[in-house]
């Protein structure tokens, strides 16, 4: 009876987790479909007609699993 019990408990804590953190699943997914090309190449587009901060904000908008930092690393890139 207390190994079922233990069993329920631990459940709801799992389930609890992936009710609190869902994006974690979905942003590596997403990491999955997606190459650094396609940031790279949007990147330059929105760099022609942009200045720094509007062009990163309009990647990670495009790109919603790219961090801030990663946004940063990949605009050093180009410049």
């Amino acid at each position: 009876m207390s190994t079922l019990i233990i069993w329920i408990m631990c459940r709801i804590i799992i389930n609890k987790y992936h009710v609190a953190h869902p994006n974690i699943k979905l942003e590596a997914r997403l990491k999955e479909f997606s190459r650094p090309e396609d940031y790279v190449a949007f990147l330059r587009q929105q760099a022609a007609q942009k200045d720094k901060i509007p062009a990163i904000k309009a990647l990670r908008k495009q790109y919603p699993e790219l961090s801030l930092i990663e946004a940063n690393k990949l605009w050093q890139q180009i410049q």
